[in-house]
Formats: C-alpha cells, structure tokens, sequence
C-alpha cells in the first residue's frame, strides 16, 4: 500500500470515528434529555393553589400570537417542591402564587430570539446558549391576594421590556416595592435567585444539573387534576 493510500485510509477512519462519537454523544443526550423530562412535575398536581395565567398560551403576550399549545407550567422536581414552600411560607401572609411560566420548550426560546430585534434582546434568551426555562428550572410569576383574588401591583407588568422592569428599579409606589421585595424574599430563602432584569424571573440554584429541552407539553404528560393545598 502506498505512503498516499494509507494517509487516505486512515483519514478515512478518523471521519468514521468522529461520525461514530458524534452519534453516540447525541443519542446519549437523548436518552439523558427523556430522563430529565420525566422529573418535570406539573406544578397544580403539588398544590391546587397555584393560580396559572400562562400568557404564552394566550395572544396576551409580548409575540401577540398563542405559542404554547396548553396552559400549563412544570418545573423540575427540586425547583417544584421548592416552589411549594415559598407558596406556604407567602399563604401565612395572606399571599398566593400567580404563575406565568415555568418550563419553556427550546423551539419556543428561539422563536422569541428571531422575533425580538436586537435592541431589545438583553430581554430574551439566546437559543445559542438556551434559557433555564429551557431546563425547567425558572420560573416568571406574582403574588395574588388571597382575600380579594386579585394579582399584585408591581412596578411594572409582566414582559415589561423597559428600565421598570428591573428587580432594582427604584420607582413606583412604596408599596409596588414592598410587595416586589415580599416576593423576593420568599424565593430568595428557597433556593431562587432573582434575573436583575425582571423582577418576575426567577432561577433554582441547581439549574446547571439540568439539560436544555426542547418537549412540547403534551408530550410530557396528559393534564391530570390539581392537588390540594399542601400544608
């Protein structure tokens, strides 16, 4: 065998090697992405209190069109049984959870991305490096009262793309504050760390355990009834 055909059989047997590991590290990150997505806990099955007001499965959203397919929100069990107690430690102050979003499909992430023009952003997650939605480990959500029902005034709205957004924001009314630092306080003491740029947006601490998912909601389980209020 020639000096040139050996070089080009042992190129050869590199590119079916890389082939082969490439094949391999995806289907392993596969299976790994099954696993994970079975730990995804809807969050009304742990306690009938959560109040969901899933925009994204509404026109009422900054895309102005529906994008989820259900009004639903999961999280990974840790971040979900998390969640629970901050929702018990706000019930002793007369507050409940109003939930926006939790896990979010990865296809979804990049459809804001491509939509949203670049100024703007800093708002949104790069689908090169994914969101921690994507890993069900964040969650967009408010406080409710519990005596009258009705969502809490913060310093600005859900999805709101401008400086009032911000968990520092120092406008707003004294008690818009207060009620935006009850909240934060609650999740704060459980594990989650406030996005600076939102004060709605918060992140489990374990989020790095996580793989990005890209698994429609009706894919993950068949809505089953909601628990009752943990205790």
């Amino acid at each position: 065998m020639t000096g040139r055909r050996r070089a080009g059989h042992a190129r050869l047997w590199l590119v079916l090697c890389l082939a082969g590991s490439v094949w391999s590290a995806a289907g392993l990150a596969q299976e790994r992405d099954l696993r994970f997505a079975r730990e995804l806990v809807e969050l009304v099955t742990l306690d009938s209190t959560f109040r969901l007001d899933i925009r994204y499965a509404t026109p009422d959203n900054f895309m102005g069109r529906t994008m989820y397919s259900q009004a639903r929100a999961f999280l990974q069990r840790p971040a979900a049984e998390a969640l629970v107690r901050v929702l018990r430690a706000l019930r002793a102050q007369g507050y409940g959870l109003m939930i926006f979003d939790g896990y979010r499909p990865w296809s979804v992430t990049k459809e804001f991305w491509e939509a949203t023009p670049p100024a703007k952003r800093k708002f949104v997650a790069d689908p090169a490096k994914g969101s921690k939605h994507n890993r069900g480990c964040a969650v967009d959500l408010t406080l409710y009262d519990l005596h009258t029902g009705r969502e809490a005034r913060m310093p600005s709205g859900y999805d709101d793309f401008t400086e009032r957004a911000s968990s520092s924001y120092p406008g707003g009314t004294a008690e818009e504050r207060r009620l935006r630092g009850v909240l934060r306080g609650a999740m704060e003491k459980e594990g989650y760390r406030v996005e600076p740029g939102e004060w709605w947006h918060f992140d489990y601490r374990e989020w790095r355990r996580y793989p990005l998912l890209d698994i429609p909601f009706e894919k993950l389980s068949p809505p089953v009834p909601a628990a009752e209020p943990a205790r």
